[in-house]
């Protein structure tokens, strides 16, 4: 560069891409590589957190026991030792591969979706949305092996902790993103499909004390707005949305649009609008105002 000459080119210019790029190794491998990288960047620029990013990213070898041991000292508890918690979510993920694919999966979700994400590290150390899936995967896996006192006590400290309270025997999709996550409940025999977003306060709920298949069904590429409640054993389509603060009793068709108490579809008689892209992708969430306005009964 000559000397004197000013580099104005756009901080946005530098920035990681959010998708591994196409001559990169596996989307794991890639994905830990950034988070070593940006560890080892916010250590050295902010001394205050070096040990922590040492002791929970920096001297592991892989991201199943980063994230094994970040999730043991975050549900541990002074009867549930963080060394017993650390061997099970360890055990765990090196038993079953398709957890830790799930786990790079949402990472990917989160940095693409959220533009407060800054960074994968980011997510892993201090997103609750994203811990508390991936502790529930676990306590999924423990009520399939039909360990169910463990999974429920598992479940019982991931509500005491991060205040997200799904059922173990609930099943969860891959690239699943709680924004915020607060508050979020997930009933027993609830359906979450991949590459679905979610914002805080949503319950998937039953209607009563019946027993069975009793919670919502929702298709990939589902957006629920915030304080949505959708109960019952109903399914939601691919691609659609629900309002926030809505709630939903009925069947959504995929890639329409629920919103109000009770929900109604936005459309005109059985004419629904469609959306050309999956909401859960866009993360937009306020569209629908105006096709509520154009289109409702």
């Amino acid at each position: 560069m000559p000397a004197g000459h000013v580099n104005h080119m756009p901080a946005t210019a530098a920035m990681v891409p959010t998708y591994p790029p196409p001559e990169s190794e596996t989307e794991e491998a890639w994905v830990w590589g950034q988070i070593k990288a940006e560890s080892y960047r916010d250590a050295e620029s902010e001394p205050a957190l070096a040990s922590f990013l040492y002791a929970t990213v920096l001297s592991h070898p892989s991201l199943a026991r980063s994230l094994a041991f970040h999730l043991a000292n975050k549900l541990c508890s002074s009867t549930l030792l963080s060394t017993l918690l650390y061997d099970l979510f360890l055990q765990s993920f090196s038993s079953s591969p398709t957890l830790i694919s799930a786990v790079v999966a949402d990472l990917l979700a989160a940095r693409h979706r959220d533009p407060a994400c800054a960074n994968f590290s980011h997510c892993l150390l201090n997103y609750k949305g994203f811990l508390a899936i991936q502790a529930h995967r676990v306590s999924h896996l423990l009520w399939g092996q039909n360990r169910r006192p463990l999974a429920l006590a598992l479940q019982s400290r991931i509500a005491d902790v991060f205040a997200v309270d799904i059922h173990p025997a609930a099943r969860v999709g891959k690239g699943v993103l709680l924004d915020h996550a607060t508050g979020v409940v997930v009933g027993e025999t609830a359906v979450i499909g991949n590459n679905v977003s979610i914002l805080h306060h949503v319950t998937l709920g039953g209607t009563g004390k019946a027993v069975g298949d009793r919670h919502p069904k929702i298709g990939d590429g589902v957006l629920i707005g915030a304080g949505a409640t959708i109960l019952g054993n109903i399914r939601i389509g691919e691609g659609a949305k629900i309002g926030a603060g809505s709630v939903v009793l009925i069947d959504v068709p995929p890639r329409s649009t629920a919103v109000g108490s009770p929900a109604r579809l936005i459309g005109v008689k059985d004419k629904h609008f469609p959306h050309d892209d999956l909401p859960s992708e866009s993360m937009d969430h306020t569209s629908f105002i105006q096709e509520w306005s154009d289109y409702i009964i």
